[in-house]
């Protein structure tokens, strides 16, 4: 598993506690890299990093949200699918659906049986992910943001279309609370945790693949509050920028450049599909279609 930091041109390293998203979310790129150049040890380390998160799993199939690189121990053992863990298993699905990579394939849906098994909160309410101690499955916080709102995405490309349409209704729900979604929701409770918005983009790259998987027009209809929502709250005489309260509406001063590239990408492909091949690429976790050329 590789250090977070590393100096290119000296070797030198630091940060050995790490994250499963930053150990395992490097091979749709390395392995892109390997398969046009023909190097194949940019495949293999990054496989091997991943695979590496993989074994240290728990019992239960969790993996926790940090690591020690140097001794292989967990050092923060809560588990979910939010920031620190989320791409790690969005990698393990599209590298069989870029590489044809089945081990990858066989990962994730281990993986993913325990995601459901553990942190799914299917109630009244609807379906939501929470937090569960790795080790031993007991559940913690009801919690659900921003970043989680991968999740319905990878679900529809994993072939399950029932939970990624129930959790992507949830989404929604998250958003039109108060008109935009917060960057975390007490889903128990339906009460705003961390008021912000980031301007991410996960909610809108789920309705996107769910719209081209299955030509539903509800996500279209999702699509038109989601830009409404922005344009509303977001815009300024300069671009568009965060926000410090959803409640509030308080606007803060910077706009990240995934906005561009990721939250507005995937609002345009979901209103003007014919520009891209979605059976032909793979998106990374920062939105860049890859394909296969090789």
């Amino acid at each position: 598993m590789p250090y977070m930091y590393v100096d290119l041109a000296t070797g030198a390293h630091r940060g050995a506690e790490s994250n499963p998203a930053e150990i395992g979310t490097l091979l749709l790129e390395f392995g892109t890299l390997a398969k046009l150049t023909g190097r194949d040890e940019l495949y293999d380390k990054a496989k091997r990093a991943l695979v590496a998160v993989y074994e240290r799993r728990a019992a239960t199939g969790l993996v926790g949200e940090r690591i020690d690189v140097e001794t292989g121990r967990w050092t923060r053992t809560v588990s979910h699918v939010g920031g620190r863990i989320d791409s790690y298993l969005e990698y393990l699905l599209k590298c069989e659906r870029l590489f044809g990579d089945a081990g990858c394939g066989a990962m994730y849906r281990d993986s993913i049986a325990a995601v459901n098994r553990y942190l799914a909160d299917d109630g009244p309410a609807g379906l939501w992910y929470g937090e569960a101690d790795m080790t031993t499955g007991a559940r913690g916080a009801s919690v659900y943001g921003s970043l989680q709102a991968f999740l319905p995405g990878v679900l529809a490309l994993g072939g399950d279309l029932d939970r990624a349409r129930r959790l992507q209704e949830s989404g929604y729900r998250m958003w039109t609370l108060h008109g935009i979604e917060p960057e975390e929701l007490d889903y128990a409770r339906m009460t705003v945790t961390d008021p912000s918005y980031e301007l991410r983009p996960e909610v809108i790259e789920s309705a996107y693949v769910l719209h081209r998987l299955t030509g539903d027009e509800r996500y279209r209809e999702m699509g038109r509050t989601f830009l409404a929502g922005l344009r509303q709250h977001c815009r300024t005489d300069a671009g568009y920028t965060v926000l410090k309260s959803v409640v509030t509406k308080e606007q803060g001063d910077m706009m990240y450049s995934f906005f561009l590239a990721e939250t507005l990408k995937y609002l345009y492909l979901l209103f003007a599909p014919e520009a891209l091949d979605f059976d032909a690429v793979t998106f990374n976790t920062e939105a860049h279609p890859l394909r296969r050329t090789w």
